[in-house]
Order: structure tokens, then sequence, then C-alpha cells
């Protein structure tokens, strides 16, 4: 079966997205819009900012002005969603409001650190992996250090009789 619902992109007046976020939720709900529209979210992702010498976690918009909406496409979702006070259109090619492809929702969401899917790792610090993807293909490495946030991690190759650290994906190794 087909997933009916899709991502689309929501232009928004700049600075109102949380507001026109709360609009939009308002409007669902009184419309009986839950089936159809699921999520709204607004790309953030965070920043430390640093002021008279001290840290400070903030949340910075990903993409000022537009809000993402998980949502079934249908006249009535379309005029919910465009009706909404502060939204000033859908992102499209001409009339046709254009849904975000797989790999570009993934990407905005694993910015955001909701990733969808999760990659187990079954190795830790000094074990040896066989790299499976990339220019390093076929190597050997010893992990030095692992990056759990950013799904990467320090193996250290020979390469030319030389040990050379690289930096690799967790989908680009396994355990050897």
């Amino acid at each position: 079966m087909e997933e009916k619902t899709q991502w689309y992109v929501v232009h928004t007046y700049s600075g109102h997205e949380n507001k026109v976020k709360a609009n939009l939720e308002k409007r669902i709900e009184s419309t009986g819009m839950q089936e159809k529209i699921k999520e709204i979210l607004v790309p953030t992702e965070e920043k430390v900012r640093k002021r008279r010498g001290k840290k400070k976690v903030v949340d910075k918009k990903i993409f000022p002005g537009y809000i993402i909406v998980h949502m079934e496409m249908d006249d009535k979702t379309w005029y919910v969603v465009r009706n909404t006070p502060g939204v000033t259109g859908f992102v499209s090619s001409g009339t046709k409001p254009l849904p975000l492809e797989k790999d570009e929702i993934e990407h905005i969401l694993s910015g955001m650190g909701m990733d969808k899917e999760e990659i187990s790792i079954d190795f830790e610090v000094g074990d040896k992996l066989k790299v499976i993807d990339g220019p390093f293909e076929e190597f050997i490495g010893i992990v030095q250090e692992i990056h759990p946030q950013q799904k990467k991690v320090k193996v250290m190759v020979s390469m030319f009789g030389r040990e050379t650290p690289v930096e690799l994906d967790f989908s680009q190794v396994e355990p050897e």
C-alpha cells in the first residue's frame, strides 16, 4: 500500500513560523482533519552561542519563513493549510504543490536529530572494521573514535605503509 501522506513545504511570513504552526494545529482540530494532516514541523537545529563568555544553546531555524507539513494532499486539506493566517502558499511548480523527496525529508529530519532510521553499531574502539563502501572500500582499519550523533567513526587504515586516520559513516563499515 502506497503512503498517501507526504511532506510539503509551506511558505509563511518570516518570523511567524511557530505562530503559523499553532494556528494550523487549531484549524486542523476545528475542521477534523487530524487523519489527513498528520504533523507540522518548524525545522530547527541546536546551535551554541557564546555571549559574554557564557555558552547558551539556542534553536536556530534551518529554513526561516518555511514550515513542513506531513499531509494527504486534496482540495480540502490544501484549502485548510492555504487559508491559515500567516501562510503565503505552498512551495510548488506552478499551481500544484510539490511533495519533498524521501531523501530531502530524511536530510531535514536528521538535521533536527529526528532520524527515522536508527543504525545500530556492533563495534567499539579498538575493534577491526572492514570498509564496505566509498574510496577506501576493502580496507581494514582499527576503530579510534566513535561519534554516534554524527553517525561517524574514525578508523586507522594502513595506506602506502602508513597508518592514516579516515572518518567514515556507520553505513560504510562493518565488523571484520
